[in-house]
């Protein structure tokens, strides 16, 4: 099973370094989505504990 963990993490990582080199704009936005949601994630649990607090 490790090995087949390690050639899925390989796949990914070599899928991550290929979509990079060919389509950098693209990858750029990508990571900006992902940080925008994580981000937003970020927020709404900080807005819910306030509003947990405050009553």
């Amino acid at each position: 099973m490790k090995l087949v963990k390690r050639i899925v993490i390989g796949l990914v990582i070599a899928f991550a370094v290929f979509y990079l080199v060919t389509r950098p704009q693209d990858a750029a936005n990508a990571v900006q989505g992902a940080f925008g949601a994580v981000w937003g994630a970020g927020i709404a649990v900080t807005d819910f504990f306030v509003a947990l607090a405050n009553g």
